[in-house]
């Protein structure tokens, strides 16, 4: 009997848990430990928090699920790893702390055979000084109660607006190497498109701040695409949109502090800067957990597993941008020194930027980092789950299911209204992920025809039909493995 042990239940976590039990006997034990109580589909957050959604139809509990599928639950977080176990055991474990019911504050040693960590990022909103969510007329859409308080401040505005108030919002992102850019060119759409279903748009200035060098950079260091029987930039896609709807924008922009109303920042050109604001929704800087680790001995080997995210098979070698490659990304998510452990999506360390690294005269970095979210947390948690459950039925490591960032897809739809009549879908696709300047050295390093974007009210429907389909195949309803990563 194995026993694999996933920590985090987002969409890594999910992913990866509900595979491992629907293809292992009942003779194996899947653990899911999750500080959280409910799962939920992060991309729907976005309308949340322009009121056109309400929480409870983006998310559900775990608790029932878990039981009735027999996948073991603990609510509780990961505390430090044990990879060779201690002096009483050599079962290698995990330490969690309850955070919930009558356990809590209770730790526990939980063992495991294969380990899978999931946790995905800190929101490290500590980072930039004065940028918690709901202080400051500072928001945020990257959980679900984010989301209900960024859509009480912004309904809160809209009154006074429909009162005679003009308006400034500001959207994007809130630290200097933030990344999720993707999410907050989302919510600024919206937010746009919903100040004129409330007829109020005339009373808004609105604003995109962000520290891509330029629009449409998403982290992925821009893209050329097919657009209709014309080849496009992203950032002439993202211009477009923007113009179209009269958002003005700041580019190379690393924000550092928030006070009340007023979002300082320093750009690429090394001035100092700030930009007020009645309401912000800023995206905080992802880190790792700060999690530690220890030998049998009790001797720290943090950075044996580490390097802020979790150390997996990619190479980490520091050489400059122009000699990093696509060969560089993991492709199994192992851990290289403790070959039972494994880190899908977000969890895992990147081992370099997409983006290209930029600092300004003062010697502050400017740039986005790596993004891992959506689709690539998906299709990497499957592979992980893959591999381990190869490996117990052969009794061997098996790592046949292999998955880079540098030949993956991935698709993203940003949809701006809501409703089966009203809105439109921004639809961006890009492959590879990382760009192959090797492969496709006339193309910006990628696929045309495999990287293009579209515009129009199929994307948003589209957006739509997706939230149904995760939910149901979240919820592990009959038939829920034929729907796609």
């Amino acid at each position: 009997m194995s026993k694999i042990v996933v920590l985090g239940a987002g969409i890594s976590g999910h992913v990866a848990a509900t595979h491992l039990r629907r293809k292992l006997s009942k003779e194996h034990e899947v653990v899911v430990v999750s500080p959280n109580s409910n799962y939920q589909w992060i991309p729907s957050n976005i309308w949340v928090g322009i009121g056109r959604m309400k929480s409870k139809k983006i998310l559900f509990p775990l608790a029932p699920l878990y039981k009735k599928k027999g996948i073991t639950y603990k609510q509780a977080k990961a505390i430090t790893f044990h990879p060779e176990g201690d002096v009483k055991t050599t079962q290698p474990f995990v330490l969690i702390e309850y955070n919930t019911g009558k356990k809590k504050g209770g730790q526990e040693k939980v063992t495991y055979d294969y380990l899978i960590n999931a946790t995905g990022p800190k929101l490290n909103f500590e980072a930039t000084q004065g940028l918690q969510p709901g202080t400051n007329k500072t928001y945020s859409v990257c959980t679900y109660t984010h989301a209900n308080h960024a859509w009480k401040g912004l309904e809160n505005l809209i009154k006074e607006m429909k009162e005679g108030k003009k308006a400034k919002i500001l959207i994007g992102t809130g630290h200097a190497k933030a990344t999720c850019q993707g999410a907050a060119f989302e919510y600024i759409l919206n937010v746009e498109q919903e100040l004129r279903r409330h007829k109020v748009r005339d009373k808004a200035q609105i604003t995109w701040i962000s520290n891509e060098y330029k629009l449409g950079d998403f982290g992925m260091d821009g893209m050329l695409m097919s657009y209709g029987s014309m080849t496009m930039k992203s950032s002439e896609m993202v211009e477009m949109i923007f113009e179209d709807r009269g958002i003005k924008w700041i580019l190379g922009a690393g924000v550092n502090k928030i006070e009340e109303g007023i979002a300082h920042y320093e750009n690429l050109e090394g001035e100092i800067k700030n930009e007020t604001f009645d309401f912000a929704m800023l995206i905080p800087s992802f880190s790792g957990h700060g999690f530690k680790a220890f030998d049998k001995n009790n001797n720290d080997i943090t950075e044996k597993l580490f390097k802020g995210f979790m150390i997996v098979d990619a190479n980490y070698t520091q050489k400059p941008y122009e000699e990093w490659s696509v060969q560089d990304w993991p492709e199994t998510y192992q851990n290289p020194n403790y070959k039972n452990i494994f880190a899908p999506g977000i969890a895992f360390a990147p081992p370099h930027s997409i983006s290209k690294p930029r600092q300004n005269k003062n010697g502050t970095e400017i740039y986005p980092s790596p993004p891992r979210t959506g689709m690539p947390s998906g299709i990497t948690a499957k592979l992980v789950a893959d591999n381990i459950i190869d490996s117990i039925k052969k009794g061997r490591e098996s790592l046949h299911h292999k998955g880079s960032m540098g030949n993956m897809g991935a698709a993203c739809i940003a949809s701006s209204g809501y409703g089966m009549t009203q809105g439109s879908g921004i639809s961006i696709t890009t492959y590879p992920i990382v760009p192959d300047y090797h492969k496709y050295p006339n193309t910006q390093g990628r696929k045309l025809g495999k990287t293009f974007g579209e515009i129009g009210l199929a994307g948003h429907w589209l957006k739509l039909a997706l939230h149904y389909a995760f939910i149901y195949k979240a919820k592990m309803k009959p038939f829920w493995w034929l729907i796609p990563e």
